[in-house]
């Protein structure tokens, strides 16, 4: 079994080094990652350059590219055909929510949405690594309990981990998406030549974060599992739209 590993916080990311020691003596791992921090590219894909790989003295791969690049490039290039399964992680930093809109670390495990088998995207509910060893240890968990799975074609599985030692996590739980609230405004920044410019502020805190939601799972301890899809199609509004249009053909041909 090969299993291409991605992330969206570089090459060089500690959370990156703990996946790939934690899956590396299940699997055949490959590592195909950004080659510095690229959070926030969601599923952007380069078209205004070349991809160039280069390639780190422990087999890792860095590319000058997005997340989803990564992906992409490993699964029809670099390592075409041969690939079983796609993990993103593990990222320092929640992705709950509305984060999956974008996230590059869930646009990774997306972009291998076209395997037959689950990809996975793994996610620290913090910024320090002391608790990677346990993230890393979950991560390796359920990434071979997949096999177990009988999951739709093109699911992927967006996993947050509590920032919590192994012993104080209590499981881990199915959830769906909470919602954010809006996002702070963007702070103003004046450069030391005098040029004005932005900073793209802070998320905003849980808005529908209660009982079923990631948002919930893990501020209670547990490890949340969501099953995310690519079809965005909104299905519940069909009949009303349908009616919408069907007036509006009828006023086109009055």
């Amino acid at each position: 079994m090969r299993i291409l590993i991605a992330n969206d916080d570089g090459v060089l990311a500690p959370g990156l080094k703990a996946l790939h020691g934690a899956l590396d003596d299940y699997a055949d791992c490959v590592v195909v990652a950004p080659h510095e921090d690229r959070s926030g590219a969601s599923s952007a894909l380069t078209l205004d350059k070349p991809l160039r790989p280069f390639y780190l003295e422990n087999g890792f791969v860095g590319l000058n590219g997005t997340p989803t690049d990564c992906v992409h490039l490993g699964l029809n290039a670099l390592f075409p055909d041969s690939v079983d399964m796609v993990v993103s992680g593990i990222n320092l930093g929640a992705n709950l929510g509305d984060d999956v809109l974008y996230s590059g670390t869930v646009a990774a495990a997306l972009e291998g949405r076209f395997l037959s088998r689950p990809a996975m995207a793994f996610s620290l509910v913090g910024r320090q690594t002391d608790n990677l060893v346990a993230a890393a240890s979950i991560a390796r968990s359920l990434v071979q309990a997949h096999a177990e799975l009988e999951l739709p074609p093109r699911t992927v599985l967006n996993v947050n981990i509590p920032n919590l030692p192994l012993d104080r996590i209590k499981g881990a739980v199915l959830t769906r998406l909470g919602h954010r609230q809006r996002a702070a405004r963007p702070v103003k920044w004046t450069d030391p030549r005098g040029k004005e410019g932005y900073w793209i502020s802070v998320a905003g805190d849980a808005e529908d974060g209660g009982d079923g939601t990631d948002f919930n799972a893990v501020m209670q301890g547990y490890v949340s599992v969501t099953p995310l899809r690519v079809d965005k199609t909104h299905y519940e509004v069909f009949d009303h739209l349908n009616d919408w249009l069907g007036d509006l053909r009828v006023a086109q041909g009055a």
